[in-house]
């Protein structure tokens, strides 16, 4: 019997070849591409927004600090408040006024805090939502419930499912970047985690506490290899992995280590001038400042320009908003750090065009309690403690109605009383707002379809244009 052909293969590679040809063909009826898993896709309907840039106050920032006033707090100072204090994470005594002034803004008349004072000139363009609320007083599962959808299992980040849904309109950059100066914050990169979603769509990590680009993206660079030698190595490692696929079911795992090698080849180019603030006019860079929080919010910028489909600011390593104590100094210098470059971003998307499709996010995992905590011997530590029954965020451009305020806490800011917004109303917002009904963004997964919205969520209606 005479061997066969080089080129021919058995039944079963021809069974399994098959088979890897549904699995693509079931891929891409959710409209993706095996080989191009990032490719540019459209919505299910016209979209507000093309992009989103999410503010992250990791820790928890205090709402009736920033953006929801309770006068009320100042009338009972230092007194026990009417009602019995809800249970929170650690003990907690009197009202606890704030110590800063908040004031009307713009024709709306927003009320926000001083601390907040050149974000708020801008106060006609954002909806603050003050009627959220969370499930739990801790940090891991409620950052987990604020990026990914659940408190408890993983799933695919908020960023995840935006690239999913649309794919990323500039092939040689991650089309969702999460950029944290000093490191991670807590749970590190299961924030911008992918999930069971295609490992493609997982979020990149940068630092961007360093100014030179080979520490702020490692390896951009190859000390060794010149580009063209780099393509020839990517050919042939290509070529292993496409003989490795023969035989074997789709891996999606595979694919996307694959893509990701070929990510990082293109980006050499692009990364190196998205990342260059320097090219950037002085006047620019001085609108944002020659700090941290300046430059990083300026590469955002950039990077939302050159089609970078989600991008997460968080504020720093660790849970710098968690104001346990001294509430009144750490606030007041963790604002100070974000004010100025929240409010040059906003102006300078204004300048270029894409205020109107670029939603803006801010907010925290949760809000801070309006009674003071208590620390040993039941003596006050003039900070708050995490509260997770009711809370701020505010969204502006990309479709918001701005100058509105959707929900309340009651006279103290304890609790969500007043139109109660869930995460996932939060989230099935973003994802209307992008073009999708958050409902039908489904991946099947262990036999069911999920969402990021899990079984509930709904459009936030009031706050879009």
């Amino acid at each position: 019997m005479q061997p066969p052909a080089p080129d021919a293969f058995s039944r079963r590679e021809f069974l399994a070849r098959v088979g890897m040809g549904m699995g693509a063909l079931a891929f891409g009826t959710q409209g993706h591409s095996e080989t191009t898993p990032l490719a540019a896709r459209m919505p299910q309907f016209p979209p507000r927004a093309k992009r989103v840039v999410h503010f992250f106050l990791n820790g928890g920032p205090s709402h009736v600090d920033t953006f929801d006033p309770k006068p009320l707090l100042a009338k009972y100072a230092g007194q026990p408040l009417p009602s019995q204090n809800p249970l929170t994470e650690r003990k907690t005594g009197a009202a606890f006024p704030s110590p800063f002034a908040f004031r009307k803004y713009g024709q709306s008349g927003l009320e926000i805090s001083e601390i907040f004072a050149r974000t708020a000139a801008h106060a006609d363009d954002i909806a603050v939502v003050r009627g959220m609320f969370a499930q739990v007083p801790n940090h891991e599962p409620s950052l987990m419930l604020m990026n990914c959808g659940d408190s408890v299992q993983a799933r695919p980040s908020v960023g995840s499912w935006v690239l999913y849904g649309l794919g990323a309109e500039n092939q040689n950059l991650p089309g969702f970047v999460s950029l944290c100066p000093g490191g991670m914050p807590i749970k590190d990169s299961e924030n911008w985690q992918a999930g069971f979603l295609p490992g493609a769509f997982q979020g990149t990590f940068v630092d961007p506490q360093h100014r030179e680009l080979e520490r702020l993206i490692e390896n951009i660079r190859s000390p060794h290899a010149t580009a063209a030698m780099q393509r020839r190595q990517l050919d042939l490692l290509r070529s292993l992995n496409d003989r490795h696929r023969l035989g074997r079911a789709p891996q999606p795992q595979l694919d996307a280590r694959i893509a990701s090698f070929e990510l990082a080849f293109r980006m050499q180019m692009d990364a190196t001038d998205a990342f260059d603030i320097g090219r950037e006019p002085e006047a620019i860079r001085s609108l944002y400042g020659d700090h941290v929080h300046g430059r990083q919010t300026l590469i955002a910028r950039r990077l939302l320009e050159r089609g970078v489909r989600f991008v997460q600011l968080w504020h720093g390593a660790g849970q710098p908003w968690d104001h346990h104590d001294n509430i009144e100094e750490n606030i007041r210098r963790h604002a100070a750090e974000i004010d100025g470059p929240i409010a040059a971003l906003m102006a300078d998307l204004k300048q270029r065009g894409m205020f109107e499709d670029t939603l803006i996010l801010w907010g925290g995992e949760f809000g801070r309690t309006p009674s003071v905590e208590l620390g040993e011997g039941g003596k006050s530590k003039l900070g708050r403690d995490h509260n997770h029954y009711g809370f701020s965020v505010w969204m502006a451009g990309g479709g918001i109605r701005g100058g509105t305020v959707h929900g309340a806490t009651d006279d103290f800011g304890f609790k969500a009383v007043e139109n109660p917004t869930s995460v996932h109303d939060l989230h099935a917002t973003i994802l209307h707002l992008l073009g999708f009904d958050h409902e039908k963004l489904t991946y099947r997964h262990a036999g069911r379809d999920f969402r990021l919205t899990d079984v509930s969520g709904n459009v936030i209606h009031r706050i879009v244009a």
